[in-house]
């Protein structure tokens, strides 16, 4: 019996799925490949020459929240690759966030000036489809994280397959933290570690030790947040009260195997009224910023069995009510999370 000849309709079908397979099998980006991607991009930017790096034809570019074209900002200034670097490898969604040090122009041409730099690339199709990068020009901050020399060895550290928590499950921890920030009562949850540590632009943010000669602050009596105080302390002591809006929470990219959720985001302190707030023992308190205040905020998060074990962030004064340039106004203005990472 002879075999039937393919339809052209059948024939052209089996083209295009063999066709679709090649550039999946060619497009796919790996833990290395994504990561490569950062330090190719950063090495165009440099040579201020976007020809040594693949951009899809519509990328898209952002800077501190602001949309430029490819060249432009830190394209002009950036003189070479920083001494701190941690990823957030994305590989599901094709999606890298980086955060560490980058070195731009100085007044003095024979120098450089140490920045630090949060960026986010996504790779589509073996090329750049967008852009978004933070840099926080203060260069005593930049000092600090360069002088931690390396990540710590935990952001290394791959998560047992047995216990990896969902993407969905990982934004949710990490956005308990957005949520018991904002108007900061005490009563939220507060899913941290005992031995969770934050690190805000290179300083430490938590379990500072107390100086020779003073007392510890007390959690529960205390008039004013400490750094002394563990993360959990923190929360639970209600004194953050005056972070009266966390908005325009984006989580860019999630790392399953390492446990780690980047996200960008932006602080509102109001001022006026929001100032002052009962505590959870019902004492009046008064604290925050006295103008209206945003910052504009990168920051990630190490969890390990539902709990954030370690935060870094780096952050700016931005103008009061800044939109990110990747939401809507009305996304940019509220306080719902989002995983934008598949977007």
């Amino acid at each position: 019996m002879k075999t039937p000849p393919y339809q052209p309709a059948f024939l052209g079908l089996v083209l295009l799925l063999l066709a679709s397979t090649v550039r999946s099998q060619t497009s796919s980006c790996d833990r290395a490949c994504l990561e490569g991607f950062v330090d190719r991009y950063f090495d165009a930017v440099v040579a201020n020459e976007p020809t040594r790096v693949p951009l899809a034809r519509n990328v898209r570019f952002t800077e501190n929240a602001q949309r430029l074209t490819i060249g432009d900002g830190l394209w002009n200034t950036m003189k070479g690759h920083g001494g701190y670097r941690l990823f957030t490898t994305d590989v599901e969604a094709g999606q890298v966030a980086f955060l560490g040090t980058i070195e731009e122009d100085h007044r003095e041409p024979d120098k450089a000036t140490t920045a630090l730099i949060a960026l986010r690339l996504k790779i589509t199709g073996g090329e750049i489809a967008e852009i978004e990068q933070f840099i926080v020009r203060n260069e005593d901050a930049a000092k600090r994280v360069l002088a931690m020399e390396r990540p710590h060895p935990v952001y290394l550290e791959a998560i047992p397959e047995a216990e990896r928590m969902s993407r969905a499950d990982l934004v949710k921890t990490a956005n308990y933290y957005f949520a018991g920030m904002q108007k900061n009562d005490g009563k939220g949850y507060y899913p941290f570690t005992e031995d969770c540590e934050r690190y805000e632009n290179g300083s430490r943010a938590t379990n500072v030790p107390t100086p020779a000669g003073e007392q510890r602050p007390d959690p529960k009596t205390a008039s004013v947040y400490s750094s002394q105080w563990s993360c959990k302390e923190q929360f639970q002591s209600g004194l953050i009260h005056f972070v009266n809006r966390i908005r325009d929470r984006r989580f860019v990219a999630i790392d399953r195997e390492r446990g780690i959720v980047f996200s960008f985001a932006f602080f509102d302190h109001s001022g006026g009224a929001n100032r002052t707030f009962k505590t959870p023992d019902g004492r009046t308190a008064t604290a925050g910023p006295v103008q209206p205040w945003t910052w504009q905020i990168a920051e990630l998060f190490k969890i390990e069995k539902g709990q954030i074990k370690r935060i870094e962030a780096i952050l700016e004064r931005s103008p009061y009510g800044m939109n990110s340039g990747w939401s809507t106004w009305e996304e940019g203005m509220s306080d719902k999370p989002r995983d934008v990472s598949r977007q």
